[in-house]
């Protein structure tokens, strides 16, 4: 049997890009968007199966492909592995400062609406408490997982299904995106906004798997499925509720709740750096975590935003 120890390393590291460019290829060349003018006289069930797709496309194969990634990071040094885990740091500090960027975007389309002051007051209020109140609520849970799993190995196992979590609300706000891009027959943003969420969401398959090698022994497969359809499968979701039940409020309350989780991960994540290491501050995590910050953001703001507005 041929082992990881007998692929070269730069293998490893180049697969997953292999992967993602047959991947492309098959998407282009077989339209599985079809034709969205379509389905304008669709039934409510044609869609949401589109929506299906779609959130799959988007969400879960991106994630799963990111995963592919745990060989080359098992591969290598503990200081290393810090290193990836301070990029998944920043991928999920630029997250969740995007989703407070929504959140306040919302706010304003409720002005702009016509909302009253007590209105916007109240989503104001109900939008911190959505973050505080997922914050304190992943802190409880994970303390008590801290708790349990004093003795053991597999911290990192457990951290991986936390940032999983994070990332799978961060995904219904995603599947809004694109659930009313649809519904608003925005079709060639869907488009975008799908190829824009792929690229990105192959960074979030990344920063599990950074927490899933932290461990000495490999979690069995299904644990990879796990945390994989955690993380993707909610744009399913989110996607289905924004084209049939969308609002500016149901927004803030779910993307409120996407920053408290996100907030709590980062904080697991830099907990777990401390587990091993002498000081969470240092050239290999602090370098990292500027780059995975610099990374969403060329990714996000740069190409995705740019092919929008051209």
């Amino acid at each position: 049997m041929i082992g990881r120890e007998s692929v070269p390393r730069w293998m490893l590291a180049a697969g997953p890009v292999v992967v993602l460019a047959i991947v492309a290829g098959l998407l282009y060349f077989t339209s599985p968007f079809g034709n969205f003018e379509g389905l304008a006289e669709a039934s409510t069930t044609d869609v949401m199966w589109m929506m299906t797709v779609i959130g799959v496309l988007a969400g879960v194969m991106p994630v799963t492909i990111g995963m592919l990634w745990f060989p080359f990071i098992k591969s290598l040094d503990s200081l290393w592995v810090h290193a990836m885990l301070a990029l998944s740091a920043g991928i999920l500090a630029f997250i969740g400062v995007e989703m407070i960027e929504e959140m306040v975007e919302n706010g304003e389309a409720m002005a702009a609406a016509g909302a009253s002051t007590a209105e916007l007051a109240a989503t104001g209020v109900a939008g911190v408490a959505t973050v505080a109140g997922t914050f304190y609520l992943m802190k409880i849970f994970s303390r008590w997982r801290l708790d349990a799993a004093l003795g053991e190995t597999n911290v990192g196992l457990k951290v991986g299904y936390m940032i999983a979590i994070g990332l799978g609300l961060h995904s219904v706000g995603e599947g809004l995106a694109i659930g009313t891009s649809f519904a608003t027959e925005a079709y060639s943003a869907v488009t975008i906004l799908v190829i824009g969420f792929v690229l990105h969401n192959i960074t979030e398959g990344l920063s599990i798997v950074a927490a899933l090698a932290r461990d000495v022994d490999r979690p069995p497969l299904y644990h990879f499925a796990a945390v994989g359809l955690l993380a993707g499968g909610p744009l399913v979701f989110g996607s289905w509720l924004g084209v049939f039940a969308f609002s500016p409020l149901i927004a803030i309350v779910f993307l409120g709740i996407g920053v408290g989780a996100i907030v709590e991960v980062i904080w697991e994540v830099t907990e777990l750096v401390r587990f091993d290491a002498q000081t969470v501050v240092g050239w290999t995590t602090i370098v990292p975590f500027v780059a995975g910050v610099v990374l969403m953001y060329l990714l996000e703001e740069v190409l995705v935003e740019g092919i929008l507005l051209a």
